[in-house]
């Protein structure tokens, strides 16, 4: 097949990196519409130099021996060049640089597998559980996907938009377990941290360019479910004979009450619990997905919850203020409590910390910009979902501006 790459070598001087009266000479490449620099550690005066030729004025001997030295590397640069062409579909300025420090071959072999595999063992210590939890799931994906339709793993140099294309559809057409589809949300997740992934290799140099830049990862608004204040009171209103499904429902109302995650209930230290300068119980932590700070004041039911709670076994050796339960279990026993007290909807620990955003708070009139603070949520409108979705709370605020209608009338 007839190649068409253009080629070129230039040596320049950068000006603009003068040192005692002299400026560095610059190797320049270019290879189709990329170009790479590197500097020669070699240095003259600019009166010396002939822009337009790109070499020394050969008045000294000492600079005939350097256009000799810049000539011969202009002969390498070139062999290098013609044995990549050989053996690449696509060379880049890149590629002829690493070849000519010897790192070419390096390069070559690094793979999308070596890159997640290198980039979760990193992370590790970086991220939180939770998220170096999901890349584990995001590799377990590539993983499948690229056995069945590219023999085990890809260069990062062959990667481009089209693989990216073919990597959704399967994670939509191909669950990782039985009958348990990704969801439309799951599915952009997955690409969206391979999407971080293949740019944390551009910012390394280990990729030249980002062939997932233009890829726009398509989200679903999704609808923040929350109990009503009629499913909440049943669940307030249980007693159960079951030490667990009573710790269970007591944990789920403390997180009604407070907005806590399931994590950051199951963290929750003593000296998180403050008095503040109302006089005031308070909760203040630093939420362990975000890392950012909360502050909650206790209302008069969580206390009393903490009190039910602590109760359960005794002294706590985890040095928490609740005794720990696995997030599965919760779960799990949730599905109990809704079948029990009669709720039809999914009843997960997260949705909890809906129930506060909106029954608890926003119905009851505490201003959007507060529950945002209480929540430890970055932006506002992250907050604002849960105000799009409580028709009762827009029927409250309405009625409110009737009242005050009619009494100008």
């Amino acid at each position: 097949m007839k190649n068409n790459n253009t080629f070129g070598v230039h040596f320049i001087l950068r000006h603009n990196r003068e040192l005692n009266g002299k400026v560095p000479i610059y190797l320049r490449i270019t290879v189709n519409k990329t170009r790479v620099e590197l500097a020669l550690k070699r240095y003259m005066q600019a009166s010396d130099w002939n822009d337009v030729k790109g070499c020394a004025k050969p008045k000294r001997e000492e600079f005939i021996f350097l256009n000799t030295y810049l000539e011969e590397l202009r002969s390498k640069l070139v062999i290098y060049y013609q044995q990549l062409t050989l053996r690449e579909d696509r060379v880049t300025a890149a590629d002829i640089k690493d070849a000519y420090l010897g790192r070419y071959k390096e390069k070559a072999e690094r793979t999308l597998l070596w890159l997640v595999g290198e980039h979760n063992l990193i992370m590790e210590k970086v991220l939180a559980k939770g998220s170096i939890k999901n890349y584990y799931t995001t590799e377990r994906y590539l993983k499948k996907f690229l056995k069945e339709r590219y023999r085990g793993d890809i260069l990062l140099s062959k990667l481009s938009y089209s693989f990216l294309t073919a990597f959704e559809h399967y994670i939509r057409t191909t669950p990782l377990k039985l009958n348990d589809p990704c969801t439309n949300n799951g599915t952009m997740k997955h690409l969206e941290r391979v999407k971080k992934m293949i740019t944390w290799a551009v910012n390394n140099q280990w990729i030249e360019n980002a062939p997932f830049d233009t890829y726009k990862l398509k989200y679903k608004t999704a609808q923040r479910e929350a109990l009503s204040p009629e499913e909440f009171q049943r669940i307030e209103n249980a007693e159960f004979e079951n030490t667990t499904m009573q710790k269970v429902r007591e944990l789920f109302l403390f997180s009604c009450y407070t907005g806590l995650s399931y994590v950051d209930v199951m963290d929750l230290k003593p000296t998180d619990i403050i008095t503040g300068v109302d006089g005031a119980r308070w909760l203040k932590i630093y939420r362990a997905k975000t890392n950012i700070a909360v502050d909650v004041p206790l209302l008069k039911p969580a206390l009393m919850l903490m009190q039910q709670l602590t109760s359960f076994d005794g002294s706590n050796p985890c040095g928490t203020v609740f005794p720990y339960i696995t997030n599965q279990e919760v779960n799990r026993t949730l599905k109990m409590i809704a079948e029990v007290c009669g709720i039809k909807r999914n009843l997960t620990f997260h949705l909890a910390r809906h129930t506060f955003a909106t029954t608890i708070t926003l119905c009851n009139g505490v201003p959007i910009e507060t529950i945002s603070k209480m929540l430890g949520h970055a932006k506002l409108t992250t907050t604002m979902v849960y105000a799009r979705v409580v028709n009762t709370k827009v029927g409250m605020d309405m009625a409110l501006l009737q009242c005050k209608l009619d009494r100008k009338s």
